[in-house]
């Protein structure tokens, strides 16, 4: 599976901040989060998740919507549309 791209933006003692960008069918690879983060949407985007169980959903975002996550969160996300996506991942570190 093709890996999505990160390119770190800025990492300080308060926040870590990532875009990822997705080729159609890329993947993060399963990870978990050691702090709470907040993703915003620089495109449309059609994602599949795959949680620590197996267990797979599909989220549809706008461009320019976001939303929060505590830490923890174990997942694998993949872009499932036939477009690019790409969004900017803010880890809160305090």
């Amino acid at each position: 599976m093709t890996q999505a791209v990160p390119t770190q933006q800025a990492d300080d003692e308060r926040v870590r901040i990532t875009r990822w960008d997705f080729a159609p069918g890329a993947s993060t690879g399963f990870h978990v989060h050691e702090y709470p983060y907040a993703v915003t949407y620089l495109t449309d985007a059609t994602m599949k998740l795959i949680d620590k169980d197996g267990k797979e959903s599909i989220i549809e975002m706008k461009a320019g919507g976001s939303y929060s996550r505590p830490k923890g969160v174990a997942h694998d996300v993949i872009n499932a549309g036939s477009a690019p996506m790409a969004f900017v991942e803010v880890e809160i570190k305090l």
